[in-house]
């Protein structure tokens, strides 16, 4: 019982926390670039104002794939929160992302299908990092289980250094932060066509902004799991990592996607697969 508390607290925080990070990264994307930047509640502003608007939808499946997209991106979290099965958790979040590319598909605009096309590659290049990383997690730690991860008495971060630079390096991918921002881009100014998201408007481009709410806590909650034995350690890794996602995406320009996909292998074979092996060898 305990377990599905903790599940359902943080399906309903994880909008508030990473909304809040939403808005202080916009504030600190503003000064690096030397603006004034939004106030710290712009993202839930702009989510409200989303909803507020008519809801345009080009056929009967658009919507309703939006919201499968949410309801397992959603239960990916929830079940990341109660402690459950992590290769599950991941799965889960996969299935979101699938259902969203489908959205896009759906909808037979241009723009829309070159950006769902784009999604997929962004999975292909990030989704073997992360379930290396798993993997990894369960060679250091003996479990998938998250309950037991948590619970160790030695970090994941220990054995894992190259598993750990790997899953940072799909991060800027899993985040759609410059220089992988190739499906869609959180930044607005950077855009004429959203791509992925191209075809959303209304309450559905407001679900697809809480999808990536979603999506990020539970990306940078992986980054907190090589930490997990010992947790004031881990939530600094959190906001370091993630404010050297920030900086990254201000310092680089956007890449050609075959670069993406090829380094992201590159980092995936030598940092995640080396690392694996020798650990494999090691123990």
């Amino acid at each position: 019982m305990n377990a599905w508390i903790w599940g359902i607290v943080g399906i309903l925080l994880t909008p508030v926390v990473a909304g809040l990070v939403g808005g202080i990264d916009r504030v600190i994307t503003a000064k690096m670039q030397g603006r004034m930047g939004p106030p710290v509640l712009q993202p839930f502003y702009d989510v409200m104002k989303l909803f507020s608007k008519q809801n345009l939808v080009l056929n009967r499946f658009h919507h309703d794939l939006v919201i499968c997209s949410l309801i397992f991106t959603v239960a990916a979290v929830g079940l990341l929160f109660a402690g459950e099965n992590l290769l599950m958790c991941i799965f889960a979040l996969v299935v979101g992302n699938v259902f969203l590319v489908l959205a896009a598909y759906s909808t037979n605009s241009p723009y829309s299908m070159l950006g769902a096309d784009r999604e997929l590659l962004q999975m292909l290049a990030a989704e073997p990092m992360i379930l290396l990383a798993a993997v990894g997690i369960y060679m250091a730690t003996g479990t998938f289980d998250i309950n037991l991860i948590a619970s160790g008495t030695h970090s994941a971060i220990q054995y894992l250094p190259g598993v750990f630079f790997g899953l940072i390096y799909v991060l800027t991918i899993k985040l759609r932060k410059s220089p992988f921002d190739l499906s869609t881009s959180h930044h607005a100014h950077q855009e004429l066509v959203k791509g992925l998201s191209t075809e959303f408007a209304g309450p559905s481009l407001a679900l697809f902004e809480i999808i990536h709410w979603y999506e990020t806590v539970f990306v940078m909650a992986l980054i907190y799991l090589f930490f997990a034995s010992r947790p004031i350690v881990g939530i600094v890794a959190v906001l370091i990592v993630y404010f050297l996602e920030i900086l990254i995406d201000n310092i680089n320009a956007r890449v050609k996607w075959d670069l993406m996909l090829a380094s992201a292998w590159v980092i995936t074979l030598i940092f995640g697969l080396g690392n694996l092996m020798l650990l494999f060898i090691l123990k």
